[in-house]
């Protein structure tokens, strides 16, 4: 039992004892658009360490070259009071220009993609095949022992594939991280 103290029976919790701990943890996605300059992503990610968040996914690519603008998606997890701390302490940091909860948003769209090499042959081979057919994965590279496949979609369903090829003979998983866009004409 928890005496209400930073670290309890189950190991410390945070570097930052905050006392909203009986909220349900959330998931989100922010979308985070910042001026392309050296050390922003640093700032970005120190903002979540030092103050004991953490980030289940981070991409980051420049989307306005003649702006030097880069979007940097990231998933993290947490209280509501605690998500709405990280969207505030984005906010002020100075190379950040806008922070948009992708997750809040009804037209908002996530994928993630990623390449899973699968060695093995007979049966197993041939159900890997079946699998990916079914998952719609692409098979971008394949030896008389192996398969690499590529996957887009929902990170859950990236999930069940990967758990499905696992007794097949997985070798090797990569992903990109989570992306993230809203539907409509509108930017964000």
């Amino acid at each position: 039992m928890s005496d209400g103290s930073p670290s309890g029976p189950q190991g410390p919790k945070s570097a930052y004892f905050l006392a909203h701990d009986d909220a349900a943890t959330e998931r989100r996605t922010l979308a985070v658009i910042v001026d392309n300059e050296p050390g922003v992503l640093a700032r970005v990610v120190s903002l979540f360490s030092a103050r004991g968040y953490n980030i289940d996914s981070l991409t980051v690519a420049e989307i306005d070259e003649s702006q030097h603008r880069s979007r940097i998606t990231i998933v993290t997890q947490g209280t509501p009071h605690i998500l709405e701390q990280i969207e505030a302490q984005l906010l002020r940091l100075v190379p950040v220009a806008e922070v948009i909860d992708i997750t809040k948003s009804k037209r908002g769209i996530e994928r993630e993609l990623a390449l899973v090499k699968v060695a093995g042959t007979g049966e197993k081979r041939v159900e890997a095949l079946r699998i990916a057919e079914i998952f719609r994965a692409r098979v971008i590279d394949t030896t008389n022992e192996s398969f690499i496949f590529e996957l887009t979609g929902a990170s859950d369903k990236l999930t069940q594939f990967i758990d499905l090829m696992r007794p097949l003979g997985l070798v090797e998983v990569s992903r990109t991280g989570v992306l993230s866009i809203k539907r409509g004409k509108e930017k964000g």
